[in-house]
């Protein structure tokens, strides 16, 4: 199966279909899993040629509702409309076969196959006798990548790509089909500002052929800066559809959460205690060079970059993840060599990590063991035995600071939304009593609500005397969240602001090396 280029629309003729029917119609959806009430009699209506942004917290139903009208879900009760007649998916191929595509957040791509062949996958162009047309795959593969500004090849392995080009693939798939409705579900979480601005092109073109796109994400600017209509989901229930232009960032944090969220008032320097981390001439290799920090008691640091800057490969040294070339590592003024993580635990450091389901959680491991795992020496007796009243204490004691929404310990970690998920992660850290603690995108993929209460968990671990390195792709957050930040550019520090240097522009000319 190839990609067929649809007619392009004027702007006059794009006017007149979004006033026409609506091109998808979801009507009274209602899904129930075991004990929980996922959707609550939901209709959305997607017309031709808009982007009709889908918000709500982790949880509310929205990847939920877009798995249904792909296919891969069936909905107990309600009805889906297509172009008018009402259709019914018993699988994704068929809801591909109809014109509706999905692009996941959670990447389903099959790691030992070629780029080309993931983008066909379950649609191989085939001859006589069913073989396999490569030079047609290589050839449409390679124009889609082409369209979407990838650098790889359609034969270059999955499994060897970046995130980011995983990301790209994952997209890639969408213009096989002639698609009538595209799902977008969080597509930047791991792209660069270039890929994003590639994307959005790609976006609108396809609007301007007629589709019907739905874009999930959490990303305000995004939403506003992309979207025509937006529907706001909350506890698997419509809480309203707005013209996007007529409200604002406040008004859907609203109708998402139910309450408004409040800024931040920054603390001056004399605020915060003692150097705790002092990094000096910090380099290794061609990832980062000559790195020199502190960060106080009390104070949360935020470190600022674009995607390959070196933010994350600084934040795996301190832990012990990487060796440096060169450079030191103070804590509380003593000069310390760490070389595996034991020993960054060891001296009071933790570091939650840049993936959660990767690298901070066993997915199908139970709450409770999560969160207990990095202090296993707290939590064993005698001949190695697990303590059960040690592991349900460390749980009880986290899960109530963290506001965890989790059915009980014994929930798999694998079950939980994203920013509960993140907040196991982050309860299993503070199990160790942490004197430094490092956050890699604590706040990627999850939703506004989970967001600020992960903010506000930052705060107050630094007012607890904490010491706090917080980093993010995310500029509100880096701002909102930091009294002070680092700009990093090819690996170096290119600006240091404190709660009086730092705005927008600075921030933006230090990381684009201006």
């Amino acid at each position: 199966m190839t990609a067929h280029p649809a007619a392009i629309h004027s702007a006059a003729e794009l006017d007149d279909l979004r006033r026409r029917a609506p091109l998808l119609k979801l009507d009274g959806i209602t899904k129930t899993f075991p004990g929980v009430v996922a959707l609550d009699d939901v209709s959305l209506e997607v017309r031709a040629g808009e982007v009709h942004a889908l918000l709500g917290e982790n949880g509310a139903g929205k990847s939920t509702l877009m798995k249904i009208l792909a296919g891969n879900h069936q909905a107990n009760r309600g009805q889906i409309h297509l172009e008018g007649e009402v259709v019914h998916f018993d699988n994704p191929m068929q809801a591909k076969e109809a014109g509706i595509v999905l692009i996941h957040q959670e990447l389903s791509l099959v790691p030992e196959m070629s780029v080309a062949e993931n983008i066909f996958l379950g649609a191989l162009p085939r001859g006589m006798f069913g073989t396999v047309k490569w030079r047609v795959l290589h050839a449409v593969a390679a124009e889609i990548l082409k369209t979407l500004g990838c650098k790889f090849s359609p034969r270059d392995k999955v499994g060897r790509l970046s995130i980011a080009n995983r990301q790209m693939v994952e997209i890639a798939r969408a213009l096989v089909f002639t698609p009538k409705v595209v799902v977008f579900d969080e597509p930047t979480a791991s792209l660069t500002d270039a890929e994003k601005v590639v994307l959005f092109e790609i976006i609108r073109g396809l609007t301007k052929k007629g589709v019907g796109v739905v874009y999930i994400s959490h990303r305000m600017d995004e939403i506003f800066t992309l979207s025509d209509r937006l529907t706001v989901l909350r506890d698997g229930k419509v809480r309203g559809t707005l013209e996007t232009s007529e409200t604002s960032e406040d008004g859907v944090t609203q109708l998402m959460i139910g309450r408004s969220l409040e800024g931040r008032t920054k603390r001056a320097a004399g605020a915060f205690g003692p150097v705790a981390l002092e990094v000096k001439g910090l380099t290794c290799g061609s990832l980062y060079h000559d790195v020199s920090f502190q960060v106080r008691k009390g104070e949360v640091v935020g470190m600022y970059g674009l995607v390959g800057a070196g933010r994350t490969e600084v934040a795996e040294t301190l832990f012990g993840l990487r060796t440096p070339d060169a450079g030191e590592i103070r804590i509380d003024g003593e000069v310390v060599a760490i070389d595996a993580p034991p020993a960054a635990i060891a001296r009071g450091l933790a570091l939650v990590p840049e993936s959660r389901k990767e690298q901070g959680l066993v997915l199908g491991m139970s709450c409770r063991d999560n969160m207990s795992m990095a202090k296993l020496s707290g939590v064993t007796g005698r001949f190695g035995f697990l303590k059960p009243r040690a592991e349900q204490a460390i749980y009880d004691e986290y899960a109530k600071t963290l506001d965890l929404r989790a059915p009980g310990p014994a929930a798999l970690a694998v079950n939980l939304s994203g920013g509960n998920q993140q907040k196991v992660v982050i309860g299993k850290w503070l199990a160790t009593d942490p004197e430094i603690l490092i956050l890699d995108e604590p706040t990627r993929g999850i939703d506004v609500g989970s967001k600020s209460e992960i903010h506000d968990l930052i705060r107050r671990l630094a007012a607890s005397g904490l010491a706090v390195l917080v980093i993010s792709s995310e500029m509100p957050e880096i701002m909102g969240v930091s009294d002070r930040v680092l700009a990093l550019y090819h690996g170096r520090i290119a600006g240091d602001f404190d709660a009086e240097t730092l705005t927008e522009d600075r921030l933006v000319q230090a990381i684009s090396g201006l």
